[in-house]
């Protein structure tokens, strides 16, 4: 069903192209704002000591590269007041820490001082839980029973609202595919997604992760979701900004894109059968 609703939609595309040409529209672009990558990503099993925080600007439409930023002094400072700083590999704009010392429940300040003026955010180190081992796979899976679909399993905390995000790669997809969920209709159960898709084969391995976030990031990247398109019914307005946890202390109205979030990650690997 899903092949041949691609071939007409192919056939359609085809069709059009020999009648029209192709226009670029012309469009306005709003001055570069800094876009500030803070996500600390602690990966279980490991010490989370290597981090990264990324520095690019906003860029136009059309364009496919996002500028690096460089010559900013990036600290974030712990609640016993150690102080973590990030330095930059000269001219890329990835500013690296090797000593960072993740704790669950902690909250961290981000500082970013650049061109003078100071962006500030504060965030708390969020859990998350394991990914079962039992993954289910059903050969007849999806919307149309006509796809491979995988089913993991995690289990929810029911002593404290949760939050999470998934995040899975596999060979089939160019971009990975995100979800944002909490646990409203599965306080303290055993919690399941499922992901599928008919160009999965047998051999093709998906890569899983699961982070813990907090109320305010699930809020944002949801939002982060609509701007993007996911969801949209033709009658809904995407919002044009969509506003992180990072503050300019210096001129508030000089904002940054992106947010400070750290996470505790689950990871798990799955070969298609």
């Amino acid at each position: 069903m899903k092949n041949a609703f691609k071939y007409l939609i192919v056939s359609c595309g085809l069709f059009l192209l020999s009648c029209t040409k192709i226009v670029e529209v012309g469009l306005d672009t709003a001055a570069p704002q800094l876009v500030i990558d803070a996500s600390i990503d602690w990966i279980k099993g490991t010490t989370g000591h290597e981090q990264k925080i990324k520095l690019s600007t906003s860029t136009g439409y059309y364009d496919t590269i996002f500028p690096s930023v460089s010559g900013a002094d990036i600290v974030i400072t712990n609640a016993e007041n150690t102080v973590f700083s990030f330095i930059e590999n000269p001219g890329t704009g990835e500013y690296s820490c090797s000593n960072f010392h993740p704790v669950i429940g902690e909250t961290y300040k981000l500082r970013v001082v650049l061109n003078g003026e100071t962006y500030t955010a504060t965030e708390t180190c969020i859990a998350a839980p394991d990914i079962d081992n039992n993954i289910v796979q059903n050969n007849a899976g999806g919307f149309g029973g006509d796809e491979v679909e995988i089913t993991y399993y995690y289990q929810d905390n029911g002593h404290e609202e949760n939050y999470y995000l998934h995040r899975i790669l596999s060979p089939v997809s160019v971009f990975p595919d995100y979800k944002a969920q909490d646990d409203r209709n599965g306080q303290g159960k055993l919690l399941q997604e499922y992901y599928s898709d008919e160009d999965l084969k047998s051999g093709d391995k998906i890569n899983i992760r699961l982070y813990g976030i907090s109320r305010r990031y699930y809020d944002y990247f949801r939002k982060l979701l609509t701007a993007a398109g996911a969801g949209n019914g033709p009658f809904q307005t995407a919002p044009g900004a969509v506003r992180g946890n990072i503050v300019n202390q210096t001129h508030f109205e000089n904002f940054a894109y992106g947010y400070f979030r750290l996470s505790e990650v689950a990871i798990k690997d799955y070969t298609v059968q």
